[in-house]
């Protein structure tokens, strides 16, 4: 007999135990339940691919890159003079001369020979946190998360570096990005480029590479420039969408029927589509750099 007052403890009734499992797994069910409720059906047949400058940030990439690493002295301003003068006169001359040709094409990110490809990926993180982040374009953001919430894979292509490219795709939540390649040898940049600047005529050669490789349907597929040098690539897909365009790519979108978005105000837009036809293409590599060594302050 136990002492007043005291009471002899017993375990809990076997129906608390099978209650409590059951609202465990009852639980487990409805968060399974969600989960599935908020997954996106994959669609392995469509994607998209944009354009990086003046169509997901506003301004060139590599300018900014540029400017960035001129800040953190990685390198001079005689280190960029000559791709400065090249890429200008293959942006003024044409085409015609096929070994300045392939100097102004060796000559686009020549600035970075005997760095790292380490130092560039970790300096390129910084930059992007510094001066790129707040530059991306919110609307169009908004366009590359609806393809992704439709279980459509996005891809940046750009003719900015892969580096720097690739930084933006993964700070983005993009499903990758194909850039501008220069050549490294043990890590270290050599100062050529690997094939030709990912620009015009590439863009829609690397777009069919990745519909090969990866069964795409073209015809499902979108794609977003700001620039009528992107026209290869915008004729390639079903879905060609202008952004914030030049006024020839804004001309060609309007007499096509095409969808044009424009995220900037009025005098801006035409100021930044000025600027655009410029210094765009398979000028901007070196020209942007140049800009960007330009501001060094006089002493």
């Amino acid at each position: 007999m136990n002492p007043p007052g005291q009471h002899r403890s017993h375990p809990g009734p076997p129906s608390d135990l099978r209650r409590r499992s059951t609202l465990a797994g009852e639980a487990a069910a409805a968060s399974a339940e969600v989960e599935v409720a908020l997954s996106v059906p994959v669609d392995p047949t469509a994607a998209a691919f944009f354009d990086v400058d003046n169509t997901v940030m506003q301004g060139a990439s590599i300018f900014h890159l540029a400017k960035g690493l001129y800040k953190r002295k990685f390198f001079r301003t005689s280190d960029i003079l000559g791709a400065m003068y090249k890429q200008a006169w293959f942006r003024i001359v044409g085409v015609e001369d096929p070994e300045h040709i392939a100097d102004a094409r060796n000559s686009a990110l020549s600035f970075i020979a005997g760095h790292t490809v380490t130092e560039l990926e970790e300096l390129g993180e910084e930059i992007f946190d510094e001066v790129m982040a707040h530059r991306i374009w919110p609307g169009t953001r908004a366009l590359a998360q609806r393809h992704l919430d439709e279980g459509q894979r996005v891809w940046l292509i750009t003719a900015a570096p892969i580096e720097i490219a690739s930084i933006i795709a993964r700070r983005l939540g993009l499903t990758g990005a194909l850039g501008t390649v220069a050549e490294h040898q043990d890590g270290v940049y050599t100062g050529r480029l690997v094939g030709e600047l990912l620009h015009g005529p590439a863009k829609a050669a690397a777009v069919r590479a990745i519909a090969e490789r990866e069964e795409l349907d073209l015809s499902r597929c979108s794609a977003y420039s700001d620039s009528i040098n992107d026209l290869p690539m915008l004729s390639l897909v079903g879905d060609p969408v202008a952004i914030n365009p030049d006024p020839a790519l804004r001309a060609h979108a309007r007499d096509h029927g095409w969808q044009v978005r424009d995220y900037r105000t009025g005098r801006k837009a035409a100021r930044i589509g000025l600027l655009t036809g410029a210094v765009g293409g398979a000028a901007a590599g070196g020209i942007a750099a140049a800009l960007a060594a330009r501001n060094r302050p006089h002493a």
